[in-house]
């Protein structure tokens, strides 16, 4: 039974994930996700990625625990891997994170409901983060049961909000309610429909340049790993590429004459 759902909003692909009863997120559920984000970065005709819960008052709960204390089991036996299995192992979570942030196309989490540890580390790879103000736990408890956030909440929360709340917020497994989350600067906004937002906003990325977008994420997303020299250097020759696409030549002749470009 699938885990997830793909539903065409326009040119806006909502990713519902459930995976009843407890919307856990678990090594199946990982490559079901990273094989509808590859699929939606290939389709030409999305141009935003939305991830949402479909249960009701879930996002991505955690990653599921028994699965974790499985490979915990394993790794303390050294059990060498299964030499009948020649293939290589299935995209994991992550190869999801990862494939999130490299996507080329702005992905939106909204998070609709409970967002801990696996979750919280999905959300975190994503470009822009809505929340709901009926959120009430959204955050990192790893620490809790004797473990460490290991899907990407050592590095990408201290790049969100600074080292000194991630590492108060890391050490000592706390969650937060979304309104508590954005006043952090965790997510970018809390709302009553966290969805119905990001399928506005989703409407709006739409109907920009998608080779703008791509250039902006991907230089925006390396700024602070690299020197700025290199970034500065990165930008000049991107902008030179961009300026030769057809969707910013025709953006740029109809911003001609004098205009609020604000409200373009």
């Amino acid at each position: 039974m699938p885990l997830l759902e793909t539903v065409d909003r326009g040119a806006v692909r909502v990713i519902t994930y459930a995976n009843p009863p407890f919307g856990t997120m678990t090594a199946a559920g990982s490559t079901e996700m990273f094989n509808a984000i590859v699929t939606a970065g290939e389709d030409q005709s999305v141009r935003v990625v939305i991830i949402t819960g479909g249960l009701p008052d879930i996002f991505i709960r955690h990653y599921d625990v028994g699965e974790l204390s499985d490979r915990a089991d394993t790794i303390q036996s050294g059990a060498p891997r299964d030499p009948s299995q020649s293939s290589p192992p299935p995209p994991g979570f992550h190869a999801l994170t990862d494939m999130i942030a490299a996507i080329e196309k702005p992905v939106i989490a909204a998070i609709n409901g409970l967002c801990m540890g696996g979750g919280f580390e999905l959300s975190l790879a994503c470009d822009l983060r809505i929340v709901g103000h009926a959120v009430t736990a959204i955050g990192l408890p790893e620490t809790r049961i004797g473990i460490f956030p290991g899907g990407g909440g050592t590095q990408r929360l201290p790049r969100i909000i600074g080292e000194a709340r991630a590492l108060e917020m890391i050490l000592r497994g706390l969650t937060v309610t979304g309104p508590r989350a954005h006043e952090m600067g965790i997510v970018h906004e809390v709302v009553a429909d966290p969805l119905a937002r990001a399928l506005e906003i989703g409407a709006e990325l739409s109907g920009r340049g998608a080779e703008g977008l791509a250039f902006a994420k991907r230089l925006t997303r390396a700024a602070l790993d690299r020197p700025l020299t290199d970034g500065l250097a990165d930008e000049r020759k991107s902008f030179g590429a961009v300026m030769r696409t057809a969707s910013a030549r025709e953006a740029l002749r109809a911003a001609r004459p004098p205009v609020e470009i604000q409200k373009v």
